[in-house]
């Protein structure tokens, strides 16, 4: 007999490079440093189809405080078919004090050093796609100086 209850398991779903531009800073806004990072574009493979990442989305953060960023994420994806995703990716992101500084300005960091989390859900018109809406997907990603790199799970 299934354990109905039991933790689910993770089936890895797909695995993207987002590239993005420099950091529009809008300041401190009372409960944290708004930014936002527009997004130029980038790849996606996913296990059954490829796509890619169209420019004009934008990734908005929330700089909590010196340990913490709460990020969310908007763009739209490509296929190779021509089928378009919407993706909507919340996710945290947390390291050290000084890893987080590196971080925000841009520089390199050593990605063990930091917790970086995601959930992204998508919605498409695609018949082929449309079980996407139907899932849960959780992810992990890592910053690079231009890039976003990221590797998404559907929860089974």
């Amino acid at each position: 007999m299934n354990d109905a209850l039991a933790a689910p398991t993770l089936e890895r779903f797909a695995d993207l490079t987002v590239r993005v531009a420099a950091p529009i800073e809008v300041g401190a806004v009372g409960h944290g440093v708004r930014r936002l990072i527009p997004i130029l574009g980038g790849i996606c493979v996913a296990r059954d189809w490829s796509a890619r990442v169209l420019p004009g989305g934008a990734d908005f953060q929330l700089i909590v405080n010196e340990r913490m960023a709460r990020l969310e994420a908007r763009y739209v994806l490509e296929t190779d078919a021509g089928d378009r995703i919407y993706v909507h990716n919340d996710a945290l992101r947390t390291a050290a004090p000084e890893t987080m500084a590196q971080l925000v300005r841009g520089e390199p960091v050593d990605p063990d050093a930091v917790y970086f989390r995601c959930a992204p859900r998508f919605e498409t018109a695609s018949p082929a796609l449309a079980w996407i809406m139907e899932r849960m997907f959780l992810g992990c990603g890592l910053r690079q100086p231009h890039a976003v790199v990221m590797r998404f799970f559907e929860v089974m």
